[in-house]
């Protein structure tokens, strides 16, 4: 009986020692990001082409950084009202984009905290000897590798989707002060002080998901969202063939190219236009405005 009772107890402990082997085994693996990025400026003759001045698509801009902790990519949107004062909007936006990227490369955040990034961007900007003129939206998303979790943080009308097997499992929301007026970080001279729509960075919507291999991210600015309703992108999603980068590239560019060309036809509801009829405005046709598409597909194994 107790040689029985012996062996009952080994195997116990060998089976037990397996499950602790697979479990590290399985938090061991890093999980990483695929991306590649399409956009377009609005201002453009000729629909088909591609403007791309570094990151930035017209007034929009965007980043993608990679870290040994994470994989990190942003969208923002320059408004583009401030251009009647003299002032060109991608500057905002590029300098927000480009300062989260920097603080990203030299290791100055933590994964679980997009919103602190995009803070202490804001806050790079603000103590500038010369303050940068100006606003935007913005969007992050952090993939911490070693954990498995997606953080993410939305401040505006720009977004994200996260897709698994077909279906849009989370998505982001709106930040609307009002029909049109998304949340916003804004720079101001001190005499325009008050009369400019202004957000914290600590107002943006944080989230945190965990995901899996084969999991698809869209992040994108409101010309991709104000043009093309979730159907219409998750039907461009299903061509997708692989996590390969040239594979993600080119469904990149079709969901680009198609939002760009909803964007200027006149009789088309976009979801812009029923989103004006429903605040009593009469409003038919696509918005034409700066698109910019951040597609990701979440793979296993390092660089």
């Amino acid at each position: 009986m107790q040689s029985v009772l012996a062996c009952a107890r080994l195997l116990a402990r060998t089976a037990l020692g397996l499950g602790t082997s697979l479990r590290q085994t399985s938090e061991s693996r890093e999980f990483r990001l695929v991306t590649a990025s399409c956009g377009f400026g609005k201002d453009l003759d000729k629909p088909g082409n591609i403007v791309r001045k570094g990151m930035c698509f017209g007034d929009d801009a965007c980043f993608i950084a990679t870290h040994r902790l994470a994989d990190v990519l942003g969208v923002a949107d320059g408004v583009g009202g401030w251009r009647d004062y003299g002032v060109d909007p991608s500057q905002f936006s590029t300098t927000l984009m480009r300062t989260c990227e920097r603080l990203v490369q030299e290791g100055r955040f933590v994964p679980s905290n997009p919103v602190g990034i995009l803070t202490a961007s804001y806050n790079e900007m603000l103590q500038n000897k010369a303050p940068l003129l100006g606003s935007s939206t913005a969007c992050l998303v952090v993939l911490d590798r070693q954990n498995h979790c997606l953080h993410t943080a939305n401040l505006g009308d720009s977004g994200f989707l996260v897709i698994r097997d077909g279906r849009i499992i989370h998505r982001s929301d709106e930040q609307q002060h009002y029909f049109n007026t998304p949340f916003q970080l804004a720079i101001a001279p001190p005499e325009a002080q008050g009369n400019v729509l202004s957000d914290s960075p600590e107002s943006a919507e944080d989230a945190m998901f965990d995901v899996k291999v084969g999991d698809i991210i869209l992040t994108a600015t409101d010309g991709l969202f104000d043009n093309m309703p979730d159907f219409m992108i998750l039907q461009e999603l299903r061509h997708l063939k692989d996590s390969s980068y040239q594979s993600i590239q080119q469904i990149a560019t079709k969901i680009a190219e198609q939002a760009r060309h909803l964007a200027y036809d006149p009789i088309y509801m976009s979801p812009f236009a029923q989103h004006a009829c429903a605040n009593g405005l009469n409003v038919r046709g696509g918005k034409p405005d700066d698109i910019t598409v951040l597609l990701s597909v979440v793979t296993e194994g390092g660089d």
